[in-house]
């Protein structure tokens, strides 16, 4: 329990960082990144696989590189469902996807 907590914190402070820094993301206030970042888990939890499973066959062809436009998607489809939580464009989710990744990435290995 307490390692999803850590995990949904990681992930709230790494949505709060890269909302700072990359233009076009917007957080509305601090629950909305914790709300956004227990959304972020589910989707990767439970709609990514799915999304990979179909798109594996272009996965394959991109040697893997299309999973970083299936981020950008998850975090795209985690701004629709977190009231205050805003993207201007995909390239900005694209960008956001994989700078949360990267923190969420390097601090959980920190800390765990």
């Amino acid at each position: 329990m307490m390692g999803l907590f850590i995990r949904l914190s990681i992930n709230a402070l790494g949505l709060i960082l890269m909302t700072r820094f990359i233009p076009g993301l917007h957080l509305a206030s601090f629950s909305t990144a914790i709300w956004a970042a227990l959304v972020w888990g589910l989707v990767n939890t439970l709609v990514r696989p799915i999304f990979s499973f179909f798109t594996f066959p272009l996965q394959l062809l991109t040697l893997g590189l299309f999973t970083l436009v299936i981020n950008g998607a998850m975090l795209a489809l985690t701004a629709k469902l977190v009231p205050g939580f805003t993207i201007q464009s995909f390239s900005s989710a694209f960008i956001g996807a994989l700078v949360l990744s990267l923190i969420s990435l390097v601090v959980t290995h920190i800390f765990e």
